[in-house]
């Protein structure tokens, strides 16, 4: 199957990240936001990335500008019709993207693709609220989208060898490194990164170091580019808590379960980066 067109629904980072490695790539690509100033903002998102591009010299503005032309943003869900292939980037609940998927299902082509990007929900379940569970996929980029070289082709027993051998040139074509795992949660990256993050926090209510000593211990001691703390708010600490909740909810081991300083984060809406306050403050 020959992928022109790529539709992106969500409006967060990840979503705006996906449309310009898409681009970027020659796609041409629509991007679907609920609202229009959300949807505005993400195209503005990718024209602030593609200045930094220009500024540190790895594209030219006519190449910047080439991108950004492949790129439309729409609030109409119904615009996503003439789309190859859609990977969906929305709130990580199973519920909002099982009624998404089932109504992306009856907008599409019948030999369009639908790529969740879920970091550990059961892609299976997705798909089974479509037409055609064949032609549904896991493409799980990381954030941002736009550096990180990995994506994790998910295939669940319900897609076709065509699904995944198309979903996994779409990610070569962007110019990833591409694993295909099998469906389940966690896949490879998160169900070792979890634990790891999940004991940092524990490790920090034992009074064993302060949040600082703790992430300059992880960076010099183990050459990360990023200690923990400095990760869960950049990953979002309501994300970070979803995916250990379905971990645990998968494996029942205790390293999955939830620190509860982690919770408590969440209900206050301490939630990181992108709430100015996590673990660290951003204000």
């Amino acid at each position: 199957m020959e992928i022109r067109h790529i539709g992106v629904l969500g409006s967060g980072i990840m979503g705006s990240g996906i449309a310009e490695c898409a681009a970027e790539a020659g796609f041409e690509v629509t991007l679907r936001s609920r609202k229009q100033d959300t949807a505005d903002q993400m195209r503005h998102n990718v024209e602030k990335s593609l200045l930094r591009k220009i500024e540190r010299g790895k594209i030219s503005q006519e190449e910047a500008k080439e991108i950004l032309s492949k790129i439309r943003v729409t609030t109409n869900i119904e615009a996503l019709a003439p789309c190859d292939l859609l990977i969906e980037s929305v709130v990580e609940d199973l519920t909002i993207k099982k009624h998404l998927f089932a109504e992306l299902s009856l907008i599409v082509e019948e030999t369009a693709i639908l790529a969740t990007n879920t970091s550990t929900l059961a892609v299976v379940e997705i798909a089974a609220a479509t037409k055609h569970p064949e032609r549904v996929c896991g493409i799980h980029f990381f954030n941002p989208a736009t550096l990180m070289k990995l994506v994790e082709i998910v295939k669940p027993i319900t897609a076709s060898d065509e699904t995944i051998e198309a979903a996994q040139a779409f990610a070569r074509a962007c110019k990833k490194d591409v694993v295909t795992v099998k469906d389940q949660a966690g896949f490879i990256v998160n169900a070792l990164l979890f634990p790891y993050l999940n004991n940092a926090i524990k490790l920090y209510e034992s009074a064993m170091a302060t949040m600082e000593e703790i992430d300059i211990s992880m960076r010099g001691g183990c050459g990360f580019p990023m200690g923990p703390f400095a990760l869960l708010d950049l990953v979002g600490l309501d994300t970070s808590l979803a995916i250990l909740n379905a971990l645990y909810e998968e494996f029942k081991e205790p390293n999955y379960a939830p620190s509860p300083l982690l919770r408590r984060m969440v209900a206050a809406g301490y939630l990181g980066r992108k709430s100015k306050r996590g673990f660290f403050d951003y204000r």
